[in-house]
């Protein structure tokens, strides 16, 4: 695939008035986001379809009303343009909101296969990875937020977006989206000279005076995520630790499950579990999660003996005493999951089952446990991980509605997400026909993959 560069340009966000100025600030950085400083950024890429893309309709239309919303959105969600500092002498890193502040926006075009890229079957997984862009990261400071986008002549567009994990967990992601798109949208009606307004429902909420977490279990995540670094000569560094290569092996497919087959499913859990059904938590998420991991594990097959784990990331915000506000800017987010199992209990008959009983029970008692507890239990569980088990993991959320994100010019035709490529992973979002069900992006070596996908159809045909 050619990807020809045709600028990278720096957007600053919009004022409001001639009199608007950005005023220098500092956001703290809450228990929850201090366990992603050190964390690999997000990386999606959402693509639209044009029935009108040629490069000179794109770059004098399409192209001038994604930056100019783009500088409108950072006006309201500022932090994004600022960076991520640690100073040596500080407990804990801050973001620093400066007036000269910027997001690094890429513009590129290629002459890669539009339908290709955006198919169901077998991809490359490294095919995506030109179209998304990377965070600006060193020892002390890192970029927040920066984006690409991708002209495909006479086929369509797409956007790339990394965002640093440490303040943007899928909800605070999500909300960003939305904005944008939703400004991009109001420029062909509004009034050039207005600034355009955000609904109450997508104006993100900074006060961190809302937070009410126990003394200290901050000072113990850092303690926490100190003890697992690499770098023991400079503890404070926000560098990520290093990543391994994608072996070019590595494929990627979209699957779906209808709203009948999640009901079908959860009908097999209600007749083949011993426990009444207000005991499980049978949730789209639950299911479709337990489904796609018992038939990875099935597809690795050897050893039953052998460890396998896997998590999710539980969200806080409504389960906190008082509740985050829905709009809360940030991450509100913990690993959770289950790391202390062997192979042979989901590669027997009834895997499937149990696999969405501890899931469901994992799910439950989130609702139950309060947040020193489960950080306990969180700390206990890492020291316990076994290096070489089986690991699964999931980006995204069936919940968020990416997949309706409409700058002007159609709902996306595919959102891709670039977490998944190096663990046995998946995504999980809404189908995008609004019919209900799940579509879930799995990554996987091709030999395994072919595996997969036989398990994955047989058993919705049993």
């Amino acid at each position: 695939m050619a990807l020809n560069v045709i600028e990278n340009v720096r957007v600053r966000p919009a004022t409001k008035s001639s009199d608007d100025s950005v005023d220098s600030f500092s956001l703290p950085l809450n228990f929850f986001e201090l366990r992603w400083i050190k964390f690999h950024p997000n990386q999606r890429v959402i693509f639209y379809r044009l029935t009108e893309s040629s490069s000179e309709t794109f770059h004098s239309h399409i192209l001038p009303k994604l930056k100019l919303s783009l500088s409108h959105v950072l006006r309201y969600y500022l932090p994004l343009a600022g960076l991520l500092t640690w100073d040596p002498k500080d407990p804990k890193p801050s973001i620093i909101v400066s007036k000269n502040d910027t997001v690094s926006l890429t513009v590129a075009e290629t002459d890669a296969d539009f339908s290709f890229l955006t198919s169901n079957g077998l991809r490359p997984a490294t095919v995506f990875h030109p179209l998304v862009p990377e965070l600006e990261i060193s020892d002390d400071s890192a970029t927040l937020l920066s984006v690409h986008i991708t002209l495909f002549p006479n086929q369509g567009f797409c956007i790339g977006i990394a965002s640093h994990h440490s303040v943007n967990d899928g909800t605070t992601s999500a909300m960003f989206i939305k904005s944008w798109s939703h400004i991009c949208r109001l420029q062909e009606h509004s009034n050039a000279m207005e600034f355009p307004l955000l609904p109450e429902d997508l104006t993100p909420t900074f006060d961190r005076t809302v937070i009410n977490i126990p003394s200290g279990l901050e000072s113990k995540m850092i303690d926490f995520l100190s003890s697992r670094s690499k770098d023991s000569d400079n503890l404070k560094t926000l560098k990520p630790p290093p990543l391994d290569e994608i072996s070019s092996d590595v494929v990627r497919v979209t699957l779906e499950l209808t709203s009948e087959n999640i009901e079908k499913l959860r009908e097999r859990v209600r007749n083949e579990l011993a426990r009444s059904p207000l005991e499980l938590h049978l949730s789209a998420f639950v299911i479709a999660y337990a489904y796609s991991w018992t038939c990875v594990v099935k597809a690795r097959g050897g050893n039953p003996n052998r460890p396998v784990r896997f998590i999710y990331t539980a969200d806080f915000r409504a389960r906190l005493d008082p509740p985050f506000p829905a709009t809360y800017f940030g991450s509100c987010v913990l690993p959770s999951g289950w790391f202390q199992y062997e192979a042979g209990t989901f590669l027997k008959e009834g895997g499937f089952v149990k696999a969405v009983e501890i899931l469901s029970d994992s799910v439950k008692r989130l609702g139950s446990q309060g947040i020193e507890s489960f950080f306990e239990d969180y700390v206990q569980r890492g020291k316990n991980i076994i290096p070489d088990a089986q690991a699964g993991s999931v980006a995204g959320s069936t919940r968020l509605a990416i997949n309706r994100t409409d700058f002007g010019w159609g709902r996306p035709v595919k959102t891709e997400f670039m977490s998944i490529d190096r663990n046995e992973a998946f995504s999980m979002l809404e189908r995008r026909d609004d019919s209900g069900g799940v579509e879930i992006g799995v990554c996987l070596k091709k030999g395994e993959m072919n595996t997969f996908l036989s398990l994955f159809k047989d058993g919705l045909s049993d």
